[in-house]
């Protein structure tokens, strides 16, 4: 690395690190846990399921929409100095070693759950009683959903869908040398699983292995002479013109549909293929040699997730129960919280969802003294309470606006029911701006106080979804900040009108107009106000940090003598380490058992510190293509939370990584009883500050002390 004389020359690819390779990185992390003793065998399990999703997603999204680009003509190099072509060369390079690691990991983990009774079995390993009963099950349960297509002049090459597996079945007559194929679909699910129980035993075969052992009754009288097992990922990514829309509703259902039917680009096959057949299926889906991955394991490991879900509780992480939000311990309704008591930091999956964004949404919809409710929806869950409350809430004649994202990703056709299902309530759906995604998170609460209006918010870093926030790591606000609620009332109103006069908004960071903007002036001024007796200090934690406006802010920063802390999930484009750049930056990054999803920013500007947290990574579509919105936490106990939380972090001896000036990371190992996990930290503070809520409101009521209950 070629260290900086003067000021550097920021321009210089070799200062970044490359957006899709970091990414392909981050799951080497990732199957790191799956490998690691340390963490409960099925959990083990989880994390190999894991990567095996996570590369699905990859290839739909990140390969296919570098094809796209290859197939455009796009020859246009990347901040550093890839071209798309070479990029998608050294992914799928560097996918075969993440799937030759991904291999071993499992050979060796599945052995260690076969010792403990859970195991994962082929036809061949069966007794003959097994084998009947398995018969039994596939020809009563399984095989009528099963329809071969044969590939011949009069039949020709099926459609293949995304994600299918797939049995390539050769086959003749018994009597005649001519061979045929057929391609046959294993019918995987909601009603079909993967894999399938061998009688009362934990004893688990995958459902192809017992069709390419049960052709007979597909093919009667036929002589099989092979069955190859393959699947296939096709491009996620269509291309929709916004500004020619009429609908955007139709619109992105006829994107969906294009989807469907998106070029392949990748074909896994079995380990043993023919080549022969390999060559004409390659042909047939217009596929390269380097987009077929020959697998000597299974095809599809993001299956694994079905047996992660046995009940062992021997083999599996202790089950986790959020606490309560010490301040929410009351019968009070919150709103009445909110405006006596003060603004509320909520910390998920450590802190419950349903007894605290729930509960402000429940209340909210049932409250006569509540005129109006706005909401942003990005994903939800099926049968989410929060739809119900909504509706309830219109069916009390309350004004309900929600505004929904269509384009978020693989949740576009749900996203769709949810929109026809809340319009058909009378519920006023927006779909946003044209040609930005929504990913805010926020809800805004309009309620008829004893002094007339005021304004109840909550902003997040995480989708209003019950399921997630028990998984994902995310932080929100409840606050009742009469200028929050006035920039919430101009956010909105963009949302829903696409209008965008000269909005201002006294705390709000809003992208895609202010919010790069105001990352890039607050860097510049701390790097501006640093001196030795008043050090500079950055502290980012975000998912991604990918734009290179930002990054070159923070090198200059650092070079400045700024201290800065990177907390970076997956993705980082920086090289911390550089000497004479970036000596001052640190990038961790946490694996672990819950999913870090947070956005936390921290300046220290002299002194007088800004924390903001929101909806927004550093990333060019968040901050160049999303609405997303970023809040200030200005209550100094809020704060001293956040505080805390990046500390955990930063301080964490078990689950995180540090980066070197190259790219690579290294797992911090402390010897055993130094061990310190932000999960386990998080969980300890906040069952901690659940109990002394608990004693202190306990405490309060023997006493007689009033404004603990009472509807405030």
């Amino acid at each position: 690395m070629p260290q900086p004389v003067g000021e550097p020359d920021l321009s210089r690819p070799e200062y970044y690190l490359n957006r899709e390779l970091t990414w392909l990185n981050f799951n080497f992390r990732v199957l790191h846990e799956a490998a690691d003793s340390r963490v409960p065998l099925l959990e083990r399990l989880k994390f190999l399921a894991i990567v095996g999703s996570n590369l699905d997603e990859f290839f739909m999204k990140r390969i296919g929409g570098l094809k796209q680009q290859v197939k455009a003509g796009i020859t246009e190099r990347t901040v550093d100095g890839r071209t798309p072509e070479q990029q998608i060369a050294e992914c799928c390079e560097l996918v075969r070693k993440l799937e030759a690691r991904q291999l071993a990991t499992a050979v060796e983990l599945l052995a260690e759950l076969a010792a403990v009774g859970v195991k994962v079995v082929d036809w061949s390993d069966l007794e003959e009683e097994e084998r009947t009963q398995l018969r039994k099950h596939y020809l009563r349960n399984i095989y009528p959903l099963v329809t071969p297509q044969a590939t011949d002049p009069a039949h020709p090459f099926p459609f293949i869908s995304n994600l299918s597996l797939n049995l390539l079945v050769t086959l003749r007559y018994k009597n005649d040398e001519h061979l045929s194929l057929a391609r046959v679909k294993v019918p995987l699910g909601a009603a079909i699983a993967r894999f399938a129980r061998v009688g009362e035993t934990e004893m688990w075969i995958p459902l192809e292995s017992v069709m390419a052992n049960n052709l007979d009754l597909l093919f009667p009288g036929m002589k099989v002479e092979a069955c190859e097992v393959f699947r296939v990922t096709r491009n996620a990514i269509y291309d929709v013109d916004e500004d020619t829309a009429d609908d955007l509703l139709e619109l992105i259902e006829a994107g969906l549909r294009k989807r469907r039917l998106a070029p392949i680009v990748r074909l896994q096959v079995a380990e043993g293929f023919d080549p022969a057949r390999l060559h004409m299926l390659s042909h047939e889906l217009g596929l390269q040699d380097r987009d077929v991955f020959e697998n000597s394991g299974l095809l599809g490991w993001r299956d694994l997730h079905e047996l992660h879900e046995l009940a062992r509780p021997d083999v599996k992480d202790a089950p986790h129960h959020p606490a309560q939000h010490p301040d929410l311990l009351t019968d009070r309704p919150v709103f009445d919280v909110i405006r006596d008591d003060g603004p509320l930091l909520l910390h998920h999956p450590y802190q419950a969802f349903d007894t605290s964004v729930q509960r402000f949404i429940h209340q909210a919809s049932r409250d006569p003294q509540v005129h109006a409710i706005k909401m942003t929806l990005y994903r939800m869950e099926p049968g989410s309470g929060i739809i119900e409350d909504l509706v309830h809430a219109a069916r009390q004649g309350k004004q309900v606006t929600v505004v929904i994202e269509l384009k978020a990703r693989f949740d576009e056709a749900a996203n769709i029911r949810w929109a026809n299902a809340l319009s058909a309530h009378g519920i006023h759906v927006t779909y946003g701006v044209l040609g930005l995604k929504t990913h805010c998170k926020l809800i805004l609460v309009v309620r008829q106080d004893h002094d007339g209006l005021r304004r109840y918010a909550h902003v997040g870093t995480g989708n209003y979804h019950a399921g997630t926030a028990r998984l994902y790591c995310d932080h929100g606000i409840l606050t009742c900040d009469a200028a929050i609620g006035a920039d919430l009332t101009e956010l909105f109103n963009y949302l829903t009108t696409g209008y965008s006069p000269a909005r201002r908004y006294r705390k709000l960071l809003v992208a895609p107009k202010h919010l790069r903007r105001a990352l890039l002036e607050r860097i510049e001024r701390e790097t501006r106000l640093h001196s030795e007796e008043n050090p500079g200090r950055l502290q980012f934690q975000m998912n991604a940090l990918e734009d290179p406006d930002v990054t070159r802010a923070l090198y200059v920063a650092a070079a400045k003598g700024v201290s800065v802390d990177l907390i970076v999930r997956d993705g980082c484009r920086i090289r911390p380490g550089i000497p004479g750049l970036s000596e001052n930056i640190r990038v961790i990054s946490i694996v672990g058992r819950f999913l870090q999803h947070s956005r936390i920013y921290y300046f220290r500007n002299g002194g007088a510190e800004e924390y903001y947290i929101g909806s927004a990574d550093c990333m060019g579509r968040n901050l160049g293509a999303r609405v997303e919105a970023l809040v200030p936490v200005e209550d100094p106990a809020l704060r001293a939370e956040l505080r805390r939380v990046l500390n955990f972090q930063l301080a964490d001896q078990r689950c995180a990584w540090r980066m070197a000036a190259d790219g690579s990371y290294e797992q911090r190992r402390p010897p055993p009883q130094r061990e310190t996990s932000t999960f386990e930290s998080m969980i300890a503070w906040a069952h901690a500050r659940e109990f002394e809520g608990a004693r202190l409101r306990n405490r309060r009521a023997s006493s007689g002390l009033p404004g603990l209950e009472g509807s405030g």
